[in-house]
């Protein structure tokens, strides 16, 4: 659609990803906070978490008075620009969390999170949002004989915590190649609790369902400060008992808030639609969403539209947890990418052009272990560090904080994640060598694990010093 037509005739709401620039709806912002205001409950934010808690709390209570403040346009972050992937996955591991929870509440949160994605689709189907959907589970490739042993390792902690094959499955070449052909699988997993979905429709259709439902939705309005009872903008303060923060990687440009999480950056490249023949080649018939087990995270889709979405981590984190738009661009890792895909699929080779390159901040916990929780005294809520996994578990977070603002006892009120306290980043420049030194050692360990087919072990040793 041409930007001007749009209502965005800059372009600058459809540049920064794939997503946002296919959106065939106008992008133009709504009606800033005009001055001074009072609701029930005020949430910045509106990404998905900001929305789900918008959309859950006007369900469960039409007369509560919702605003929603976004200081962008609702999608700008990280919800217009994921993988599109709405996953059961969680940053910290079932064997971690039964270590600092037990193991039933770890098995809580994984059923939990399976559920979260039929929640999402059955919110899909009532609400009329047309956004890709594709039930079509995740692949998750070995490739080489440290990726394989890894591959062996999940679906034995699966079964260790009670979830059999229908959950997680081991797949042998043959199995995983019919699923994703790529070069030189020798294994994998399959999980079919995982969609594929354009996240840009999905967020733009969960604002719209929330307006519906009577919330208020006040964009190009940046929230400065956040407090007890007040969410300050430079046009005026909504007052309200209960205040969300849903910021997620934009989180440490909040006041007070530069150490909660570190924004990392994850960038993604997308071809131009492939022939029916290169996908025969490929795989992902059902649109699975694909990855693989090597240490620095890449991940994929095909498109409704016959692309190859497909991104990955190792873009570097910058000094004082900064966010600017140019860092959604390193050429650097979008030719690293490039090269991946056609390592990976070499039907593609060097003659497919890439359209698209994007990018933008995750939120990352100290410890990877993403949370939600409310405190009663002070009216403040929070939810986020998903560490790139918040396509679902923003739904879930978003009914929790439901159930807690509304004072509802609940099997979601008792999940581990509740109230979980992170640890603080390092203080600078500790933070900013720690996160890049991390980034290189798993870089490394990849490469040496593709030579020499032996495991690297600095990087599980880095792995569990982070806490993963």
């Amino acid at each position: 659609m041409d930007a001007t037509l749009s209502g965005d005739p800059a372009g600058r709401y459809r540049g920064p990803s794939y997503w946002l620039s296919t959106l065939d709806e106008p992008l133009t912002p709504r009606p800033a906070l005009p001055g001074d205001a009072d609701a029930d409950v005020v949430i910045v934010g509106g990404g998905y978490t900001g929305l789900w808690t918008a959309y859950h709390l006007a369900r469960a209570d039409p007369a509560l008075r919702v605003t929603v403040l976004e200081k962008e346009i609702a999608g700008y972050g990280a919800s217009g620009r994921n993988g599109g992937w709405c996953s059961a996955l969680f940053p910290t591991s079932l064997t971690g969390l039964a270590r600092r929870h037990g193991r039933d509440a770890a098995v809580a949160m994984q059923r939990a999170l399976h559920e979260t994605v039929r929640e999402v689709g059955r919110v899909v189907v009532a609400e009329g949002i047309d956004c890709d959907w594709a039930d079509g589970g995740t692949i998750t490739l070995a490739r080489t004989g440290p990726q394989l042993a890894r591959a062996r390792a999940a679906v034995d902690e699966a079964r260790t915590f009670g979830f059999g094959p229908e959950h997680l499955a081991l797949l042998g070449a043959d199995e995983a190649a019919v699923r994703c052909a790529a070069e030189g699988v020798r294994g994998g997993t399959y999980t079919p609790h995982c969609a594929a979905v354009h996240p840009a429709k999905l967020v733009r259709g969960l604002a719209r369902a929330v307006e519906r439902l009577g919330v208020t939705i006040h964009e190009g309005t940046p929230v400065v400060a956040i407090r007890a009872g007040a969410a300050v903008t430079a046009a005026g303060t909504v007052r309200a008992p209960v205040v969300v923060r849903a910021t997620e990687g934009y989180t440490p440009t909040l006041p007070g808030q530069r150490r909660a999480v570190a924004p990392v950056y994850s960038l993604m490249v997308a071809t131009e639609p492939l022939a029916d023949e290169t996908w025969a080649q490929i795989g992902l018939a059902r649109r699975e969403t694909f990855s693989d087990y090597r240490h620095v995270i890449i991940y994929g889709q095909r498109t409704a539209d016959g692309r190859l979405a497909f991104g990955g981590r190792g873009a570097p984190y910058h000094l004082g947890s900064r966010i600017l738009p140019g860092y959604d661009r390193e050429p650097r890792v979008f030719a690293a990418l490039r090269r991946t895909l056609g390592e990976l699929f070499p039907v593609l080779g060097p003659d497919v052009p890439l359209t698209h390159t994007w990018g933008g901040p995750l939120g990352v916990a100290r410890d990877w272990n993403a949370s939600v929780g409310f405190d009663r005294a002070s009216g403040l809520a929070w939810a986020g560090g998903y560490v790139g996994d918040g396509v679902g578990s923003s739904n879930l977070a978003g009914r929790t904080l439901a159930d807690l603002i509304r004072g509802q006892r609940t099997e979601l009120t008792t999940l581990p994640w509740v109230n979980h306290r992170s640890p603080r980043w390092e203080p600078e420049p500790l933070r900013w060598l720690a996160v890049n030194a991390g980034l290189r050692v798993m870089t490394g360990a990849d490469a040496a694990e593709s030579r020499t087919g032996r495991p690297a072990r600095r990087a599980a040793v880095f792995s569990r010093l982070l806490g993963h």
